[in-house]
Parts: C-alpha cells; structure tokens; sequence
C-alpha cells in the first residue's frame, strides 16, 4: 500500500524519506494549500510514478507530513523536552525555544501550530493527527511537573495537567506572536508567565 513503510527496501524507505523531507519545508515556507503535489515532486526531485506509489494523494503525504513534523519538534527540543523536572530545567528549555526562533529570525512559528491552523478545520483526520502531537507534548510537560510534585518541589494539590496545558498554551501563543511580530519578545513574555504560574504552586 502507498505510504506503507513497513516493506519497503532501505532504498524505498530514503526515497519515502526524501519526499516527506521535501514536503515539510515547502509546507512550511508556503503552507499546505501552496504547495503542490508537483512542487514536492520537482524538490525531492522524483517521478511522477515514485511520488505515487508511496502516496496516493495529496492527503495522506500531508499526514506523513504532520507525523514528520511533529517528531522534527521534539527532537529539536531534547534532551531538555524530556527532563522538565525542575524551575532551572524550564527555564533552560525557554532559554532553547527563544534561541531557536531567533536562529530562524521569528519565521514559520511552531512547525505542528502551522499545519494546525489551516488543517484544523478543513481536515478532520489531519485535526485528529495534530491533536496526538500536541498531546505528546503536553504529556512531556506533565511528566516533569509531576515528578516535580511527587519530589515535594510542588503543592500536593498542584496539577501537573492543568499547569501542562498552561505551559503549552502559552508556548503557542508566543509562538504566533512571535512569527507575527518578528520579534522573541512575545515568546519570552509567555514563557516566563507560564513558568511563574508554576513556580505559585511551589512549596
């Protein structure tokens, strides 16, 4: 089947690779109504015939493209996504954030908030893919505030949910601004709200 990565040869699974590769940037840059399947074909620089026998449409790229794009996220953000069990941690991985916007100076925003807010309501199953990976997120937020409140860092009734999904929310919003804005300002401002709601909980 197109897209079924589990029987391809290492050659197909590069080829698979290079085409999501492709796709992501121009997604990015243009977003998804911009970019075309042929646009993606001309950049990868492929077939007609490849392009389709891994996708069969412009849809099911798109979804390996928001998987891509949510896996490029978190591994930019490593090690410190999956260690946020401390004030100093947040603050080391807001200190990440920023530097990354200002490395792309302010442009594209967060690569799953993009796909996100033109798919969101014109794509059911690409809304239900971008849910997971914000999940996945959130859940990475979580886990360190929890082991935070387990440690005894936080109330007993803080909730590491909660203040996940403040944290994350913040982080959006800075991040839209920020593109917006061209400037890390905005980012900065809700990052250090979020890590300060947090740090009200502390003991």
């Amino acid at each position: 089947m197109p897209g079924d990565e589990i029987r391809l040869t290492a050659k197909g699974r590069a080829t698979r690779a290079r085409i999501v590769q492709a796709a992501s940037v121009l997604m990015f840059e243009r977003g998804v109504a911009g970019t075309s399947t042929e646009d993606v074909r001309e950049s990868a620089g492929v077939s007609n015939s490849q392009l389709y026998h891994y996708f069969s449409d412009k849809n099911e790229l798109v979804r390996a493209v928001i998987a891509h794009q949510t896996q490029q996220v978190f591994d930019a953000q490593q090690p410190l996504l999956g260690q946020l069990d401390s004030f100093e941690a947040l603050e080391s991985w807001r200190d990440l954030l920023i530097g990354l916007q200002r490395q792309r100076d302010c442009r594209g925003g967060c690569p799953i908030g993009s796909l996100a807010s033109e798919l969101a309501d014109s794509d059911e199953e690409a809304r239900k893919l971008l849910v997971t990976g914000f999940a996945r997120w959130e859940s990475a937020i979580r886990d360190g505030l929890a082991s935070m409140r387990d440690r005894g860092e936080l109330r007993p009734d803080a909730d590491p949910d909660h203040l996940a999904l403040v944290v994350l929310t913040a982080l959006q919003g800075g991040l839209l601004l920020t593109e917006t804005r061209r400037d890390v300002a905005p980012l900065h401002a809700g990052l250090n709200a979020a890590i300060a709601y947090v740090r009200s909980h502390a003991i």
